[in-house]
């Protein structure tokens, strides 16, 4: 009888620690954030925080306003700009064509857009400019080449404009109706391609400058031109079934999303480390680390707004941040994200 009595006492033992250590594992990482997100210095976060782990919400909270000057409290469901996560979107719709037999990622944009005026396009490949290695500077298409393309590594946004023209020349189809379809598949219900009526759901982004006053922007000054690299329009959670559904061979074929994902170049982002770690398609490949790590940054400081989507595919998370404002001091822009990504890598949640 006495032994009996002991089996059962060490069966409930193990269950409640069993629910300790899980209780444990929670607050080892919430705690932390909502302490972070609380402070003031070097600068108030305004933005929302997602985080999900196998299809379930780990962490989901808003902070600060829609609308610094009316107070409009923020939303965990409001619509952001991805800034340049939008690359990786446009990324997967190439790769699609890719799948179809339509684009050749080797080949010359020449190719493609046979009446292109630049003469770089007989050089260029698609290949180069979804890893951002085409010599092409960010944001001035009518400069020369900043180097050989393939020699090297320089961030273009203007590289992505061109592969969209390819996309909607050998695709038949607009990167709005492309894109729009792509969210449905995925279904990111909160999402959206910012065409004039899409737009007015936005929130509203926000400049804050070195002396730490602020512009509001009542609507961004981007073009089409900017849909296929740096401007759609998500939710945060829109953004983790994005993961869930790229990350899980949902939208291509494996050898495909081991082309999106693999790297022959490298370069250096404040957020992931001090050093250099690899580029694929629209995505930052961080396998210097002791976990995988895939991921993408978006800032503007221009239009107000700051993003990161981190995807640990070990452990299936997502963490998702984003803010309606953008900092001038690039010191302390990605302040918050840096510190919340640090809080979650050394937490329970990824091991």
């Amino acid at each position: 009888m006495n032994q009996i009595f002991k089996l059962i006492l060490a069966i409930f033992t193990i269950i409640f620690s069993g629910c300790n250590s899980f209780g444990q594992q929670k607050d080892d990482y919430s705690a932390k954030i909502d302490s972070l997100l609380g402070a003031k210095s070097p600068r108030d976060f305004n933005g929302v925080v997602f985080i999900q782990q196998n299809g379930k919400t780990k962490y989901a909270k808003a902070y600060g306003f829609a609308d610094l000057n009316k107070k409009t409290p923020l939303k965990i469901d409001d619509k952001f700009s991805t800034m340049s996560i939008a690359k990786q979107f446009t990324a997967v719709l190439v790769l699609q064509e890719v799948e179809k037999g339509k684009i050749d990622l080797q080949a010359p944009i020449r190719k493609y857009l046979p009446d292109f005026k630049y003469a770089w396009a007989d050089t260029v490949t698609v290949h180069q400019l979804l890893n951002n290695t085409s010599g092409l500077y960010s944001d001035d298409i009518d400069r020369p080449l900043k180097f050989k393309p393939g020699a090297a590594f320089n961030y273009s946004n203007m590289g992505y404009y061109v592969v969209g023209l390819v996309l909607e020349k050998q695709s038949g189809k607009s990167f709005e109706a492309l894109v729009t379809s792509l969210f449905k598949t995925s279904h990111m219900n909160n999402s959206a391609y910012p065409n004039e009526i899409n737009s007015k759901f936005l929130t509203k982004g926000h400049t804050v400058r070195k002396d730490s006053s602020y512009i509001l922007n009542e609507e961004l000054n981007f073009g089409p031109e900017h849909c296929f690299g740096s401007h759609l329009i998500v939710s945060p959670a829109d953004l983790a079934k994005w993961n869930i559904y790229l990350h899980s061979g949902s939208l291509l074929k494996p050898a495909t999303y081991k082309m999106m994902t693999s790297y022959v170049i490298t370069n250096k982002h404040t957020l992931f480390s001090d050093d250099p770690i690899g580029y694929g398609y629209g995505l930052r490949i961080n396998d210097k680390d002791n976990m995988l790590e895939i991921g993408h940054t978006g800032f503007h400081p221009g239009e107000g707004f700051t993003a990161v989507n981190l995807y640990y595919p070990k452990s299936k998370t997502s963490v998702i941040i984003m803010e309606n404002v953008a900092h001038e001091n690039f010191d302390i822009a990605y302040y918050f994200e840096q510190e919340i990504r640090k809080i979650v890598k050394e937490s329970n949640l990824l091991k």
